[in-house]
């Protein structure tokens, strides 16, 4: 069978099962069944033999009941890594990539010997990114979860930053001691009754633990504002990633836990996205 009556048998799949982007998933499912770069099968229509056509169908009836493809394929792009992802972790968005360049930012110096705790790390994006850019910065990744700990620690080691990244359980501050010059998170921050309503590939396949915010989705920023002032260094900053309308609402709760000065870094679209606040 040609690669090309794969994809059109997988895209009419994942269009009756309301998958976006029909065409291109099918495409991606078959390159992952084939082993090769997707672009390939635009620039060419090879003949797939049936082992190979199985193994596009195992994983095609995986994406239509919505798993999220970065689950299936167990990696994921971030900045500039290729990120493992399980669903374990939450699967990182390019949203967060304004996190990351407003904490380098805000570094100035990438060779200055920072120290950086990362809460909610997950898969370790955001941390073993910062390390990255960040030759001399070390960090500690913070989570309630051991199993997505144990992804961060092969995804530092994976992007050669494992010697500069330490993982520990905590809840948020619990088990955390010492001053930082950057705190940063990406904390769970979807209220709770919101969560039914979520996308099937998020309600059905992500950690709740990652998602859920509590009543009104800031339970994680005041559990992270409660100390943060007192343990940053000077000159320090707490960086973290808001829902859409959060952006002001948590800009107040950490003027009023020991910050003076805040700023709400917007998305593409103009949506505050980051709020980052000074000592």
């Amino acid at each position: 069978m040609k690669a090309s009556a794969l994809v059109a048998e997988g895209e009419r799949a994942l269009l009756a099962a309301g998958i976006e982007a029909p065409r291109r998933e099918a495409r991606l499912l078959l390159a992952l069944a084939l082993g090769v770069e997707a672009q390939a099968l635009v620039l060419d229509d090879p003949a797939v033999d049936v082992a190979t056509g199985e193994r596009f169908r195992t994983l095609l009836a995986r994406r239509v009941t919505h798993e999220p493809f970065a689950h299936i394929a167990g990696r994921r792009g971030f900045w500039t890594l290729d990120l493992e992802v399980t669903s374990a972790t939450l699967v990182p968005r390019p949203e967060t990539e304004i996190l990351i360049e407003t904490a380098l930012a805000h570094a100035g110096d990438r060779r200055a010997p920072l120290e950086i705790v990362d809460f909610g790390t997950g898969s370790g994006a955001i941390l073993i990114a910062l390390l990255c850019e960040l030759p001399n910065a070390s960090g500690l990744g913070v989570d309630v979860s051991e199993p997505a700990l144990e992804v961060a620690r092969r995804n530092a080691l994976r992007a050669g930053v494992g010697a500069r990244a330490r993982f520990g359980r905590s809840s948020w501050w619990s088990h955390v001691r010492g001053n930082f010059d950057l705190i940063v998170s990406n904390p769970p921050y979807i209220p709770s009754a919101d969560i039914a309503g979520l996308a099937p590939d998020v309600r059905d396949f992500e950690p709740h633990l990652a998602l859920d915010g509590g009543p009104d989705g800031l339970g994680a920023y005041r559990a992270l504002s409660a100390v943060a002032a007192s343990r940053l260094a000077e000159g320090g900053a707490l960086i973290v990633e808001v829902g859409e309308g959060q952006a002001e609402p948590v800009a107040s709760l950490l003027r009023r836990s020991g910050f003076p000065r805040t700023r709400i870094v917007p998305d593409l679209a103009g949506i505050g996205r980051v709020v980052a606040a000074f000592t």
